[in-house]
């Protein structure tokens, strides 16, 4: 989909781009002068990465960045997070999206400033994407800022946006082999959310077999079952996130 973090790179991408189309064999991946392209763009952009996290730090503000395939609940997740901490904790969110501005809206309407960034046919969010974002945002009256990223569990993993934390949402509408299908995000994590949990007596969709599968690309990772809907879980995520916070202003 995206002309920069390889995606787009396919044997017959230069003949039609609109043939998004991805080869077990892909000769273009293993030229010399591709490779040394794409590590140029990912070495510039965690350049930029660290740039950022030292600009949220000087500020005082918690960067978490929100992973997740479309419609796992990650827009619905930061308004509840929004209601939940009220002026406890003040939130900012740098949304990602390819287009419309609909979710800065959504979080604009409870309160909390919100940029939107349009990707147009980039598949993620890279760090002058965020950098852009962060000076559209009241960094120094913020103690939260929230990268949603955009939906797609392949592109965003492989991309530093400077945040402190990497979480990941997986839905129970999704299979729960989703993590070993899609390693990298979940490797680079450190929360795993299961989300709309109020769903599972009606999804085929096992929490057990969804954390051992998480668990076996990342044994490390945290894991806490929620639902926006019915708040199961949301207290969990709330102190998850105090404490991250806390961690950073000592």
């Amino acid at each position: 989909m995206c002309r920069d973090c390889g995606c787009s790179i396919t044997e017959n991408n230069h003949e039609n781009e609109q043939a998004h189309t991805h080869h077990h064999h892909n000769p273009s991946l293993e030229d010399k002068k591709t490779l040394e392209v794409l590590t140029k763009i990912l070495d510039a952009n965690d350049r930029q990465a660290q740039s950022n996290r030292e600009h949220f730090e000087e500020c005082g503000v918690l960067a978490v960045n929100l992973m997740s395939s479309p419609g796992a609940g990650k827009t619905t997740l930061l308004e509840k997070t929004i209601e939940l901490l009220g002026n406890e904790l003040r939130i900012g969110v740098i949304e990602g999206d390819l287009e419309t501005n609909r979710d800065a809206e959504r979080i604009k309407s409870k309160g909390a400033p919100a940029y939107q960034i349009t990707t147009g046919q980039a598949c993620h969010l890279d760090a002058f994407m965020v950098h852009e974002g962060l000076h559209h945002l009241p960094l120094e009256e913020l103690d939260i800022v929230f990268i949603e990223n955009v939906g797609n569990l392949v592109c965003p993993a492989s991309y530093d946006v400077g945040a402190h934390v990497n979480v990941v949402l997986l839905s129970t509408t999704e299979g729960d082999d989703k993590p070993e299908k899609y390693p990298v995000m979940f490797r680079g994590a450190e929360l795993m959310l299961i989300t709309k949990v109020d769903l599972l007596p009606y999804m085929d969709f096992d929490v057990d077999r969804a954390v051992r599968s998480a668990r076996k690309v990342n044994p490390h990772l945290d894991v806490i079952k929620l639902s926006s809907k019915t708040g199961e879980g949301l207290d969990m995520w709330i102190e998850f996130l105090k404490n991250k916070r806390k961690l950073r202003v000592r």
